[in-house]
C-alpha cells in the first residue's frame, strides 16, 4: 500500500478521540431549534437568500393552509415543461438557449443567439498542451476530481483568473460552460486508456454541433449518434441546469463567491458538492440499486416478488443495508418531480428503439409499487414520488454513457445555472456569507501540573 494510502495504526487510536470528542446530544438541536441542514422539522428549507434565476413549486397555498401540489420548475418565470414543450423537435440546441435564458435572464432573439453559440465554439477550445501535460498526467479514478482539478488549473491559464467584475467573470464562466464537456470526457479516456488498456480517442468537438451532439462526437470511437439520442440527451441538459438557489451545490457557489474569491475556486468547490452521493452521486446508486434487484428478482413484472425485494430494500436487508430506494423521494418535491416526469417520456421513446422496453417496465414497477410501500411503511409528512435520478442513469446507459461520466454530466449542465448564481451574488450579494453556530462544549480548566 502506498504512503499515500496507508491509515498507520497511531491515526487509528487518534480517529477514535476525534470520534469520541465530535458527538453532540441529538436532544440539544431540539433545545435549541437548531434547523440541521437549514430545514426546519417538516422539512421546510430556512430562507436564506432571494434570486431571479429558477423557482421550485412543491405546495400551494389553500385556505391559508399549505398543501403538496404536482412540483413544478420555472427558470427565469419560464416553466421547464413548457421550455422543452416549445423546442423544435429536430433542435438540439436546447441546452444553449436554457444557459442562454439562466445567465440573462430573457428567452434569445435569434441573432443574439447566434452570437452566444459562437461564443461557446470560440472558447470550446483548451490551452496549447493542456491535454498532454495536464489532463494525461496522473488520470483519476474519479472524473469529478479530474473536473476540479482541471477547472483549478485553468487557473494558471487566465492572466485576469482574479477580476471579479462582472465582464471578466461572465467571459470565464461562458469559457467554463463551453469546456467542461471537454474536460470531462477528455478524463475519461485517459484514465479509460492508461488504467484499463484502452485505445485512446481525443476527438476535436465540431464547431457547428450543439453540447449533447459534441458530448455524443467526443464519447464515441466513431463520433456516430442518432437524432433522437442527441435529443435525449440535450433534454437531460436542461433539465439539471438549474435547481432553484437552495441546492447543495448552488448554495456553495452562493457561499464561496461571497467571500470575494476567483470563478475557478467557487466552481470548484461548487463540483466537490455535486460530488456527493446524496447530491450528483445519486443516479449511480439508482443503476446500481437495479442491477441488484436484476440479479435477485427473477420475474420483473410478478408484483408480490418485486415487491418482496423493496422491503428488504427498506428493512436494510439488500443491496447496500441503507434503508432506501434510491431514486425515490426528494428534499422539496412531494407529489411529483417534473424532471422525473419529463424524463418518463422519453425513457420510453429512448428504450423502444434501443431494445429495453422491458427494462423499462422494470423501472416503472418500481416507482409504481416503491411510492405504495414507503408511504404505507414510513410517516412521511409529505407526498414521495420518482426524483429525477430515478430515471437519468437508465438514460445514460441507453445512450452508453460510460458510469464514470454519470455525475460529470451533471456538472456539464449545472455549470449554466452556478455561472448565473455566482453572477447574481457578485452583482446583490455584498456581505459574506456566514451563518451562526452555537459552541455547546462546556468551558474547562487546565489540568494541573
Amino acid at each position: 500500500m502506498s504512503i499515500y494510502s496507508e491509515i498507520r495504526p497511531e491515526v487509528r487510536d487518534l480517529a477514535s478521540l476525534c470520534e469520541a470528542n465530535s458527538k453532540i446530544d441529538p436532544e440539544l438541536y431540539v433545545k435549541y431549534d437548531v434547523k440541521r441542514g437549514l430545514r426546519d422539522l417538516n422539512g421546510k428549507g430556512v430562507l436564506t437568500g432571494l434570486t431571479n434565476i429558477s423557482e421550485i413549486i412543491s405546495s400551494k397555498t389553500v385556505d391559508g393552509k399549505s398543501v403538496p401540489c404536482e412540483g413544478e420548475l420555472y427558470y427565469r418565470g419560464y416553466s421547464v415543461e413548457e421550455l422543452i414543450r416549445r423546442q423544435p423537435k429536430e433542435d438540439h440546441f436546447g441546452f444553449e438557449r436554457t444557459a442562454y435564458l439562466l445567465l440573462f435572464g430573457d428567452l434569445p432573439e435569434q441573432e443574439r443567439f447566434r452570437e452566444f453559440c459562437e461564443l461557446l465554439s470560440f472558447y470550446r477550445t483548451l490551452p496549447t498542451s493542456f491535454v498532454r501535460d495536464i489532463i494525461m498526467k496522473a488520470p483519476s479514478g474519479d472524473m469529478m476530481n479530474t473536473l476540479a482539478r482541471s477547472v483549478l488549473t485553468l487557473y494558471s491559464y487566465d492572466e485576469a483568473a482574479e477580476d471579479i467584475s462582472v465582464p471578466n467573470v461572465l467571459r470565464q464562466c461562458i469559457q467554463l460552460i463551453a469546456l467542461f464537456p471537454l474536460l470531462s470526457v477528455y478524463g475519461y479516456q485517459a484514465y479509460r486508456h492508461y488504467h484499463d488498456g484502452q485505445s485512446l480517442f481525443i476527438h476535436q468537438p465540431d464547431p457547428q454541433l450543439s453540447t449533447a451532439e459534441n458530448i455524443l462526437r467526443i464519447l464515441r470511437p466513431d463520433c456516430q449518434y442518432t437524432e433522437l439520442e442527441a435529443r435525449v440527451l440535450d433534454i437531460a441538459l436542461i433539465l439539471h441546469a438549474d435547481h432553484g438557489g437552495g441546492n447543495n451545490s448552488t448554495f456553495t457557489t452562493h457561499v464561496v463567491t461571497s467571500s470575494g474569491t476567483d470563478t475557478y475556486s467557487a466552481i470548484a468547490a461548487a463540483l466537490g458538492s455535486l460530488k456527493g452521493p446524496k447530491h450528483g452521486g445519486a443516479n449511480i446508486k439508482v443503476v446500481k440499486m437495479f442491477e441488484d434487484i436484476k440479479s435477485h428478482v427473477k420475474d420483473w413484472n410478478d408484483e408480490e416478488e418485486l415487491s418482496a425485494y423493496l422491503k428488504k430494500l427498506l428493512h436494510k436487508e439488500a443491496f447496500d443495508k441503507s434503508g432506501l430506494i434510491y431514486g425515490m423521494g426528494h428534499a422539496v418535491y412531494s407529489l411529483s418531480d417534473p424532471r422525473a416526469k419529463i424524463m418518463a417520456q422519453f425513457v420510453e421513446r429512448l428504450s423502444a428503439a434501443k431494445g429495453r422496453s422491458q427494462e423499462f417496465q422494470l423501472y416503472s414497477n418500481v416507482e409504481r409499487l416503491a411510492m405504495e410501500l414507503i408511504a404505507g411503511e414510513r410517516k412521511i409528512y409529505k407526498g414521495v414520488s420518482a426524483n429525477v435520478d430515478f430515471y437519468s442513469g437508465f438514460i445514460y446507459s441507453m445512450l452508453d454513457l460510460p458510469l464514470e461520466l454519470y455525475t460529470p454530466i451533471f456538472a456539464i449542465a449545472r455549470i449554466a445555472g452556478w455561472s448565473a448564481h455566482r453572477i447574481e451574488e457578485l452583482i446583490g450579494g455584498g456581505k459574506i456569507i456566514r451563518p451562526a453556530y452555537m459552541a455547546v462544549q462546556p468551558h474547562r480548566e487546565f489540568p494541573e501540573g
